[in-house]
């Protein structure tokens, strides 16, 4: 980022390649759609270029930028809350796996209900994610997806290291409450979601 700030605009194009698959794949899990991930992930890096030349390394640079990501992902769920879109029969997931989606699920190999266990275990972890409230969802994404440390977390979302570890518990033990009736039934053994 030193060297984009400084006019080298291929040391942005490397941020971008470098930092893309991370942060689209951070934002659908924060947002739970893959599409609006790739469109607020674009903006992310569109606001941290209009933002180099005042950019200064207080943190590591992919701190930074997740910041950016949060507030941009918090926007745009407060905005899409305000719209109400039409949704066939009410249910997206109704439409099914998209095309690539079923492709790569007939040549795993995998035996056709482990495929729907796995896929009914990630459907019942995600929409257990889904109801935690934007900061909790993001500290759990920063730190189980992206590995980081509570103290990364805290300067991502503007908070100390302790109110991280306290917002992280109370998304555990969110956690564990909404996935309690599916571990004593044994559907997802010993899946950690945090």
């Amino acid at each position: 980022m030193l060297r984009a700030r400084a006019g080298d605009e291929l040391a942005f194009a490397e941020i971008v390649s470098t930092y893309q698959a991370r942060l689209v794949g951070v934002l659908a899990r924060i947002l739970n759609d893959a599409e609006t991930a790739e469109d607020v992930a674009q903006e992310v890096f569109f606001r941290a270029y209009q933002a180099r030349h005042s950019y200064e390394p207080t943190a590591r640079f992919s701190t930074w930028l997740f910041r950016i990501a949060h507030n941009l992902a918090l926007n745009r769920r407060r905005d899409d809350g305000r719209r109400k879109e039409f949704v066939p029969n009410g249910d997206s997931s109704a439409l099914g796996p998209r095309p690539v989606e079923r492709m790569k699920a007939d040549q795993s190999g995998m035996m056709p209900q482990r495929q729907c266990d796995k896929r009914e275990m990630q459907t019942i972890v995600k929409a257990a994610v889904a109801t935690l409230n934007d900061h909790q969802r993001t500290a759990v994404v920063l730190h189980k997806y992206e590995e980081m440390s509570y103290s990364e977390i805290a300067a991502a979302l503007e908070m100390t290291p302790a109110a991280v570890k306290s917002l992280l518990s109370r998304a555990r033990d969110n956690l564990r409450e909404k996935l309690e009736p599916y571990v004593t039934r044994g559907k997802l053994g010993s899946i950690s979601p945090v």
